[in-house]
């Protein structure tokens, strides 16, 4: 009888068993899988004592030993799980060179096992030999169950992922199609890995034509249409296949929410808007569209659209199901996962929302009373803040600046936080040197804050220091050069003033680069084309703004131009539609008086 120090510890005799249970798992597999007889296992006391000898080996640091011993098991055997086994050996002692060899030999033994394949191109992938993965992908593809195979075909820029050069993938994704993508069952799915490969780098322009003869080939493929919604913000042309593959599946709204995700991201609020209403005709009984339908009313200023679609909400949320839905919870600083929590989270955003509603009805005690209903410590800062918008606009603007100030402050996030309120709050009366003031302040205790500084040129543009506001600008996006926002500002005040339109034109076609298709920079673009006399550009432009955000500034441009163009009745219009929702913006009021229109 063996002494107990020569015993197999608790963890050997596991990592012995697991070896052993590999070979019967075979067995049992092998045996389900045909109507052949039972075949007994194929440990015998060899095997037993290879595998033995093996895990020993392993378990006292002989990493080396172990793998040939396992290697050498495996291959006798020609065990899937045996083999999978060595590898693991070999990588856990970080040997790639082992590993690698272990899984060629296993492909050679097991030459349809698909697992084999797949570790033996992410080994290849690993060592930097990405070039030698390309037969076994194609082998790979080969041995996978025809309707399996479009899948996969999607899938291969994945394998690439760790490469070190993305430009490369797409050179190795199509020398892996080559003889896929002229066969009617895979060549969508091959256009689709290529497109895939080229948003990688990222390349766009590459992607996109891929994607028009995908969509062309197959109008109702999902992937497709999931891919070209991604690219509307920076593609416009990709637009096109959304909306085609809608209309063939006007019910996929996995794809119609991220198309909205997409043009909300863009400022195109009326757009996202319009799809949201589709899907909530569709799918009534889904609650979250609803709460994101009533955000997006609530910004383009339509408070009693938003009420009616939060309300709703609210209703439907208590009939949701347990687990959260896909969206749920946009909460990036909350890792609650329960039902309740997800449940309270909505709650709270619409009473929030519903708050804004009513205060852009001039319903103060309304708004009062949704804010009451919050009871959420994180969202404090926001309730006070509310709450002290509602305060300044019914003129007790002493009572809304202390209420901001008390604010408790549990991060130093909070500090900057709270000047950026008190600081909107005085800008939503129009007191913008005491605005500016405080942002001021802000800046010194918070310097080369780039919000803080954007913030603070706009303050200087209210009050006409366009000499301090350009510099602020400058400043920005010095400190971050991809801020569109700045640019953007810069170029529209120029135009504004109509001076150096040539410069402004510039900022804002960089503005519009850095973000395409945002609508309010399409607005600056038109309206400085307008200044130099482009009259038939700047009213595609405005147009092309305005359908995608119908708000009171751009109307107000938009009308202009229509105005001067003989267009009266249409410039009437856009006027009169834009007054119902923001008759107190400025823009449109000084517009309507310097063109002595009266609607």
């Amino acid at each position: 009888m063996p002494s107990p120090s020569s015993r197999p510890g608790p963890r050997l005799l596991g990592a012995l068993l697991a070896s052993l249970l590999c070979l019967n798992m075979s067995a049992l597999a092998q045996n389900a899988a045909s109507d052949s007889p039972v075949e007994n296992s194929r440990l015998d006391a060899q095997l037993f004592y290879q595998l033995l000898i093996g895990e020993i080996e392993l378990r006292g640091g002989e990493a080396g030993t172990a793998y040939q011993v396992m290697l050498d098991a495996a291959r006798r055997t020609r065990d899937e799980q045996l083999f999978r086994r060595t590898t693991e050996i070999a990588l856990q002692a970080r040997a790639g060179d082992q590993a690698l060899a272990a899984v060629m030999a296993w492909r050679s033994a097991l030459p349809r096992s698909i697992e084999a394949h797949r570790y033996l191109i992410q080994l290849l992938v690993a060592l930097n030999r990405a070039d030698e993965s390309i037969e076994p992908l194609r082998s790979l593809i080969q041995l996978t169950p025809e309707a399996e195979r479009p899948g996969l075909i999607q899938s291969l820029p994945g394998f690439f992922s760790r490469t070190g050069d993305k430009t490369q993938t797409p050179a190795l994704v199509e020398r892996v199609v080559q003889d896929w993508i002229t066969q009617p069952a895979t060549r969508t799915a091959a256009r689709v890995a290529l497109a895939r490969a080229w948003l990688g780098v990222p390349d766009a322009a590459k992607a996109l034509p891929l994607l028009q003869q995908a969509h062309a080939d197959d109008p109702g493929n999902e992937s497709v249409a999931m891919l070209a919604a991604g690219l509307v913000g920076s593609t416009p042309a990709a637009e096109a296949i959304v909306d085609s593959f809608l209309k063939t599946k006007p019910d996929n709204h996995g794809v119609r929410l991220n198309y909205v995700r997409v043009l909300t991201n863009a400022q195109r609020y009326g757009d996202a808007a319009a799809q949201l209403e589709t899907i909530t005709r569709l799918a009534p009984d889904m609650a979250p569209p609803w709460l994101t339908l009533g955000a997006l009313q609530v910004e383009l200023r339509h408070p009693a659209e938003a009420i009616t679609a939060l309300k709703t909400y609210l209703g439907k949320l208590e009939n949701a199901p347990a687990t959260a839905p896909a969206g749920a919870d946009d909460d990036d600083d909350d890792d609650a996962t329960t039902p309740t929590d997800w449940r309270e989270q909505g709650r709270t955003q619409a009473w929030l929302l519903l708050a804004q509603a009513a205060e852009q009805q001039h319903d103060y005690k309304g708004a009062e009373g949704w804010l009451a209903k919050v009871d959420n410590p994180q969202r404090a800062l926001e309730v006070q803040t509310r709450r002290a918008s509602l305060l300044a606009r019914q003129g007790k603007i002493k009572e809304a600046r202390e209420l901001i100030r008390k604010a408790p402050e549990k991060t130093p996030a909070d500090g900057r936080a709270k000047f950026l309120a008190e600081a909107q709050v005085l800008r939503d009366v129009k007191l913008w040197r005491e605005a500016n003031a405080v942002l001021e302040q802000a800046n010194k205790e918070y310097p080369d804050d780039v919000d803080l500084l954007y913030e603070q040129s706009m303050m200087a543009e209210k009050l006409n220091r366009m000499d301090e506001m350009e510099r602020l600008l400058r400043k920005v996006i010095a400190l971050k050069p991809d801020h569109h926002h700045a640019y953007n500002a810069l170029g529209y005040s120029l135009a504004e003033r109509n001076q150096r339109l040539d410069e402004a034109r510039d900022l804002i076609r960089k503005a519009l680069d850095l973000s395409p298709g945002e609508p309010f920079i399409t607005d600056s673009l038109g309206w400085v084309e307008y200044r130099l006399g482009n009259r038939g550009e700047a009213l595609r432009l405005l147009q092309q703004a305005y359908r995608a955000r119908p708000d009171a500034e751009i109307a107000a441009h938009l009308g202009e131009v229509l105005w001067v163009t003989g267009q009266h009745d249409e410039a009437r219009r856009v006027w009169r539609e834009a007054k119902t929702r923001d008759a107190g913006n400025d823009v449109l009021r000084a517009t309507l008086a310097r063109l002595r229109v009266d609607l």
